[in-house]
């Protein structure tokens, strides 16, 4: 009997040396929804997506689990590399070859046949808009195309399980939406994805679910929308310098919360009103109102941005 849920992790950690990646984690992914591990660098998330996958072993413990559609990576990690593809962080095409020939190499790889393999190849190219591109280079593509070329690999054995590990960094925006709709269509059809990312707005977008990590933790665990709904004044008010925040100090009403935490000192509230009665002792340019968001979330969490470096 198949599991209901696709991915299941229970109690699981992973050191290296005196370093914890990973401690006392336990999450589960129910089968065709979009599951993101969102966190700063240095969270854990990559550490993670290696133990699901079997790349890593996770350390022994009398209560740890495991288990992928079922298996278990420790196990069986051939089994769950044949029906899952992978996207990692770093394009790693061979420069060497053309579009077409990245993906025939790969195709035979699954023993995917030459008839059923070309026909494949077409489909994906066409998925991802590269068909145009199909005979270019490697080194010719831009870096959205490179990062959509991986993408088109990673489906080549038509996998149940998609694992994504940053595919937008250091994208521009129109190509990240354009990555967005293809993974959205791609649940659409069943598929499993599983991603991690540090942009708050990409986990936002995409995910059904989402875990918030720090320092190799867990931190929270919802729908993002739901997260930010129960957890979070709905308005903040973001003064750029200490010089301004003087300005409107003395006027912040209690019922505000105030983080100087960070490079932007950030004002919170329930209500829009209030935060625009302040905003009119400062200059344009020396404030930002706005909704709040997984990044405001991160940082009351955690006292840090989704972006910081640790």
């Amino acid at each position: 009997m198949e599991e209901k849920e696709a991915i299941i992790l229970q109690n699981i950690n992973k050191c290296f040396g005196s370093f914890t990646a990973v401690k006392d984690l336990s999450f589960s992914v129910p089968q065709s929804i979009c599951f993101g591990l969102l966190g700063p660098n240095g969270a854990g998330k990559t550490t993670t997506m290696k133990m699901i996958y079997g790349v890593s072993k996770r350390d022994y413990g009398k209560t740890e689990k495991m288990s992928v559609f079922g298996f278990d990576p420790q196990k069986d990690s051939l089994a769950i590399k044949f029906f899952s593809g992978v996207v990692p962080q770093e394009n790693n095409l061979d420069e060497e070859l053309n579009v077409e020939e990245n993906l025939k190499v790969f195709a035979r790889f699954y023993g995917i046949p030459k008839k059923e393999a070309t026909k494949r190849i077409a489909e994906l190219l066409n998925f991802m808009e590269l068909s145009e591109k199909q005979h270019s280079r490697i080194q010719e593509l831009s870096g959205g195309m490179k990062r959509r070329l991986v993408i088109a690999r990673a489906l080549l054995n038509n996998p149940k399980l998609l694992i994504l590990d940053e595919p937008t960094t250091g994208l521009d925006p129109q190509v990240r939406h354009l990555i967005w709709e293809k993974l959205r269509n791609l649940k659409r059809q069943g598929m499993t994805i599983l991603l991690t990312t540090h942009y708050m707005d990409e986990a936002f977008q995409i995910c059904d679910r989402i875990i918030i990590m720090n320092r190799g933790e867990k931190i929270l665990e919802g729908n993002p929308h739901a997260l930010v709904n129960a957890n979070i004044e709905p308005f903040v008010l973001e003064i750029n310098s200490m010089v301004s925040f003087q300005k409107i100090k003395a006027n912040i009403p209690a019922i505000t919360r105030v983080d100087e935490s960070a490079d932007v000192i950030r004002i919170y509230s329930r209500e829009q009103l209030t935060l625009e009665t302040l905003t009119k002792k400062l200059k344009p340019g020396e404030y930002y109102l706005r909704q709040s968001n997984l990044e405001d979330l991160f940082l009351k969490t955690t006292g840090s941005t989704l972006n910081a470096l640790q």
